[in-house]
């Protein structure tokens, strides 16, 4: 059933949702939050209805690379692209010549005349690979399952995580997909440029869901004894293995896509990613053949799905760097902090970093502790929350409870910068180092005053925000291990 198809399908959801009537309808209906609250447990206003709105997935042809073309997968691949550095785009783009960074993260080069040139470069890059056969599409539409072995920062231990690779119908917010994070122009219109000369999804929104059943779970673990397509190691040793389950051979690929369309998806990483495609939906609809399913590939976007029961959703902190506070700027930051936190002063850095490095020890199960390093000295903020009440923007208990929305009332009401500002991106650096943080700070680099450092958000918080409808602060989360960039690729040709 196509994403405007309004004769909506109609069925029963399962497990806990087994009385809420779902409605697999890709029409473009109004945002129904209070819907979307009752299907994820969270209390919706008295008298709303029942329906809940769940995604369309379907198996699809992967774009992937020939390993008699190319020779070891594991050179091929990168990271995604907001997570690529320039040094580690170089050392991606010496270890092979097919190195999809060159599609992922296409760089300017001196004697390109206009700003898209480097975008297009990459679309031909891409047609070249594919007319040469370095790439090749499936000829089966098929689902891939994916698995990441890796060990949490701070832990020895090995972790595994499974999920699976699918075309989701592109859908509003709040009609089968939630967001949980607001994003930023800059990157929306790099992957715009990016899509609309590629047209292809290099990389996936990475979304979380319920699996009521149990069966997802069970399904990627017996996947996963047999042997896989690939199996590699990126560049940091961490171990990946994907598997290709074609539609119309045993079933599974029909099941497991089945299985995740029965609630709503949750988008965990590349929310600019699905609002690029959302985008690039709309513009190609304009003046288009007559297509009344709408199963056109831009119709879709490329995710990976990933369900709790399969392995874990690890979630580090993305710290602050405040820039152009200078002298007086610090002094009323200290003064507006004293009223809305216990302050345990004289904090050596070490001790900051080690408190709020990627594992984060100790973090209190109630939140509210925020790390500030200035050239001053360092502290540890507990929130007073009574006191944040009046500041705290609207919306629902799961957001305004969050620390980075704590943060976020800091900045607007004790720094000056509301949302506009953050969203400019000229005051503020993200890291998710809070050793770089505090250097950053130490050496004032671009005017670096202040760094504050946060404990990681619970997953299921994340979830929880998104189920009540808001949504957090740009660059609340990051999602760990990232997917991988070149295992699949969706093409949007059909």
């Amino acid at each position: 059933m196509g994403p405007k198809s309004c004769a909506a399908a109609t069925g029963h959801a399962v497990g806990r949702l087994s009385a809420v009537p779902i409605v697999r309808s890709r029409c473009h209906l109004p945002v129904r939050i209070d819907l979307i609250r009752g299907a994820a447990g969270v209390s919706g206003h008295p008298g709303s209805s029942l329906e809940v709105h769940v995604p369309v997935v379907h198996p699809f042809r992967a774009l992937r690379y020939d390993a008699d073309a190319v020779g070891d997968i594991g050179l091929v691949v990168a990271p995604p692209y907001d997570v690529i550095g320039a040094d580690e785009r170089r050392d991606l783009l010496a270890r092979s010549p097919f190195n999809v960074v060159r599609l992922e993260f296409p760089a300017a080069e001196m004697d390109d005349v206009d700003p898209d040139d480097m975008y297009r470069r990459a679309g031909r890059l891409l047609s070249k690979w594919r007319g040469d056969g370095v790439m090749g599409r499936d000829a089966r539409p098929s689902i891939y399952v994916y698995e990441q072995q890796f060990q949490r920062p701070g832990d020895d231990a090995m972790s595994v995580r499974r999920g699976f690779f699918a075309r989701v119908g592109l859908v509003p917010f709040g009609t089968g997909v939630l967001p949980h994070e607001r994003t930023m122009p800059g990157p929306r219109e790099d992957r715009y440029r990016l899509l609309r000369a590629t047209n292809v999804n290099t990389s996936p929104v990475v979304a979380v869901y319920e699996d009521a059943t149990g069966r997802v779970a069970q399904i990627l673990a017996d996947v996963a004894g047999e042997p896989p397509v690939v199996d590699v190691a990126d560049m940091i040793g961490e171990r990946n293995r994907l598997w290709v389950l074609p539609s119309g051979a045993d079933g599974r690929a029909e099941l497991l896509a089945g299985l995740a369309s029965r609630a709503p998806l949750t988008i965990a990483d590349g929310h600019h990613r699905y609002e690029t495609a959302l985008r690039f939906q709309a513009e190609r609809r304009v003046g288009g053949p007559a297509d009344p399913e709408n199963e056109a590939g831009f119709e879709f976007v490329l995710m990976l799905l990933l369900e709790a029961g399969a392995g874990p959703l690890v979630v580090l902190p993305t710290h602050r760097v405040v820039r152009g506070l200078g002298p007086e700027g610090l002094a009323a930051l200290g003064a507006g902090l004293a009223p809305l936190f216990d302050i345990e002063g004289h904090v050596a850095a070490r001790d900051l970093v080690r408190t709020f490095g990627r594992a984060s020890a100790g973090a209190p199960a109630e939140g509210g502790r925020i790390g500030l390093w200035t050239r001053g000295g360092g502290s540890i903020l507990l929130a007073d929350r009574a006191a944040f009440e009046p500041i705290l923007p609207p919306g629902g208990t799961a957001v305004r409870h969050l620390d980075v929305s704590l943060l976020g009332a800091v900045l607007e009401s004790v720094v000056g910068l509301d949302a506009l500002a953050v969203a400019g991106g000229s005051r503020l650096t993200y890291t998710k180092d809070a050793a770089e943080a505090v250097a950053l700070v130490d050496a004032g680099v671009e005017g670096a005053d202040a760094a504050f450092l946060l404990d990681p958000t619970p997953a299921a918080d994340m979830v929880a925000v998104a189920a009540a409808g808001d949504v957090m602060p740009q660059k609340s989360t990051y999602i760990y291990p990232k997917a991988i960039t070149g295992l699949v690729i969706n093409p949007l040709e059909g």
